[in-house]
């Protein structure tokens, strides 16, 4: 897509509607401006579509899978209906499982339960920790991270073809797993080759889509995935829940992920004194105790928003975002953005990014005390991934009021701007002059170290 073609997306495109766009927060400097929230990779700002429908239900609130009674059963009704709705928005297979949990981690860490016991697990050191660390129970390789897609998908058809041989002789299961979008560069992975190289090799694929689904379509049809992890929180649904859909085999042959009301059929006693469960074999076998109903109704009010706001519509909007970003900071020569796939990569609105001679803290704390400016900085939860970018080796982050690194020396952290569906115009270009002051006239305020953060002095 060309600039132009963005910027004309844009022009007929206002940002969609979301919580605390009004909000003002004070300066050091003196007054008050309005919070420029550009730290959507973390958590997005809910909807206001969202937050509007989980208002309209919160009066009919009431136990779901469990009463006769009216409210009941419409939280029943709305459970069930905002699992239909996910299924929808993914694009699910008729047998597939959606399975509502508390977020990508623990959908993960679902799934890792769940795997075959002589499982072998394959995923790219450049995973977000959520991604990368549930695995570590079983027979599990770590790829080394991949400098184009291509060599990501060679990277990954070496491994498969060079796997373990199982007990019983010939290959057992394996698991392969990858993000759809890089939290840390924002840089879109090759789901579709990587799913085919899987296959083609007897494996199975999960993708974690915390950072592709605000920003794109998925479809684990499409796509050809087996299952799909995402978090409501990143998906403008901040209310505690996260899904995981795909494939019901694996999921039905094990145990439940915790055991309890809900996810039980059927408890006897035993003769022995003991007692016999009978386990659901449908998403509820997953989903033991009361489920958070306002919390999946929130991911289905986002899923049915974006769909209607328009992926095309909000895809051109957000690379004309992206544009003004990379090329603002282009011309901060102490500006330093981080990639693995390089400058032409399509990407979602995720970029991070050094600044020589500033320790990443204190530019960060400067971002938010002296312009109204939220982003984020340190490893951003993929410590592996961010070492690898800046070349540097696990350390403790100097003092905020010094600088971290002279000029063309190596950082230790980055710092990173997030954006998305609800970000303004005014936020980008105040952040990309906000940036250019920094590096030219340096922090007005004096800083210091408080429990390992920067922050303003008094």
């Amino acid at each position: 897509m060309s600039v132009s073609t963005a910027a004309s997306a844009q022009s007929v495109c206002a940002p969609l509607p979301v919580l605390g766009r009004d909000v003002t927060v004070p300066l050091v400097t003196g007054g008050e401006v309005t919070y420029a929230a550009l730290d959507y990779a973390a958590s997005a700002p809910a909807l206001q579509r969202v937050w509007d429908d989980v208002a309209a239900y919160a009066p009919y609130y009431g136990s779901v899978h469990r009463g006769a009674g009216y409210l009941s059963q419409l939280s029943t009704d709305l459970f069930e209906n905002a699992r239909r709705t996910v299924a929808e928005f993914l694009d699910c297979r008729a047998d597939d499982q959606v399975i509502f949990t508390r977020s990508t981690t623990d959908s993960l860490n679902l799934l890792a339960r769940a795997i075959p016991a002589d499982c072998q697990v394959f995923v790219f050191e450049t995973e977000h920790h959520a991604s990368l660390l549930p695995w570590q129970d079983a027979r599990v390789t770590y790829l080394n991270a991949p400098r184009t897609p291509q060599q990501a998908v060679e990277t990954l058809e070496r491994a498969l073809a060079d796997r373990t041989v199982s007990i019983e002789g010939g290959y057992g299961p394996a698991l392969v797993c990858v993000t759809g979008a890089s939290n840390v560069t924002g840089e879109l992975w090759p789901v579709r080759e990587l799913a085919a190289a899987a296959h083609a090799h007897g494996a199975r694929i999960v993708l974690d889509a915390a950072q592709l689904a605000p920003h794109h379509p998925v479809s684990i049809q499409d796509l050809d995935v087996d299952w799909v992890a995402f978090s409501g929180h990143k998906l403008y649904a901040p209310f505690g829940s996260g899904v995981l859909a795909g494939r019901a085999d694996w999921l039905v042959a094990a145990e439940p992920y915790l055991a309890g009301g809900g996810a039980s059929r059927k408890v006897t006693r035993r003769e022995d004194g003991g007692v016999a469960v009978q386990w659901h074999e449908t998403a509820a076998r997953h989903e033991a105790g009361s489920p958070n109903v306002i919390g999946a109704y929130s991911i289905a009010s986002a899923c049915k928003a974006l769909t209607e706001a328009g992926f095309d519509t909000l895809v051109a909007r957000e690379q004309h975002l992206i544009t003004q970003v990379r090329e603002g900071l282009a011309e901060v020569p102490e500006v330093r953005i981080l990639s693995l796939f390089g400058d032409d990569a399509p990407r979602v609105g995720v970029i991070s990014f050094v600044v020589d001679g500033w320790n990443s803290s204190h530019f960060a704390a400067a971002l938010s005390a002296e312009y109204g400016i939220g982003v984020r900085d340190g490893l951003f939860c993929a410590h592996p991934l961010v070492r690898t970018l800046l070349g540097s080796d696990p350390q403790i982050q100097g003092e905020c009021g010094a600088p971290e690194a002279a000029p063309g020396e190596k950082s230790l952290n980055a710092i990173r701007v997030s954006f998305g569906a609800g970000t303004p115009d005014e936020h980008v270009e105040r952040f990309v002059n906000a940036v250019r002051e920094l590096v030219t006239d340096g922090a007005q305020w004096q800083y210091r170290t408080e429990d390992g953060r920067c922050v303003p002095a008094v």
